[in-house]
């Protein structure tokens, strides 16, 4: 692990990593979640509640006061945002949603309010050679909100270069 490692920074190495099992890997930008997304992700998924999708019904009849963005919308933003903070290191050829654990959707994200992604590195075991069982504490908050979005164990399949050449 190099200096940088030890103070914070990315890790760049398999072996970086698992040294920072039980310490915070990162946080993301913040990302705003609009109500163009939240119509986006209703058409992918044929969920169009109106609190998602109903602008002028969600403002008079949710108790959001707002349409509200999809639960698994904001689960699946982990993804993209855990790129920002820097669990890949040199030498990955792969990296596998492998799934989830103890998901708890904990507050509402309101059509144009930011989110962000803080993720801590729980465990990290090589499963084969060259593959490696990542397991984070992922958190999405809100801005400005005491409660969380969201809480979930994400787990990712690690698979180093030179296993996927093999």
């Amino acid at each position: 692990m190099t200096a940088s490692e030890a103070e914070g920074a990315p890790p760049r190495s398999f072996a970086a990593l698992k040294a920072r099992v039980g310490r915070e890997l990162g946080v993301s930008r913040w990302l705003t979640v609009d109500q163009a997304m939240i119509d986006q992700f209703a058409a992918c998924t044929h969920d169009r509640q109106w609190i998602h999708v109903d602008v002028a019904r969600a403002r008079r009849e949710s108790p959001y006061g707002a349409p509200v963005a999809h639960g698994f919308l904001t689960l699946s933003l982990i993804a993209g945002l855990s790129y920002e903070i820097g669990g890949q290191p040199e030498g990955l050829a792969a990296s596998v949603n492998y799934g989830l654990e103890g998901v708890r959707f904990l507050a509402p994200v309101r059509a144009g309010q930011r989110v962000r992604l803080r993720t801590r590195l729980t465990g990290f075991e090589e499963k084969a050679p060259g593959r490696f069982l990542m397991r984070q504490a992922a958190t999405v908050e809100i801005e400005g909100e005491a409660r969380p979005a969201l809480v979930a164990e994400t787990l990712v399949l690690l698979v180093a270069a030179d296993a996927a050449a093999g």
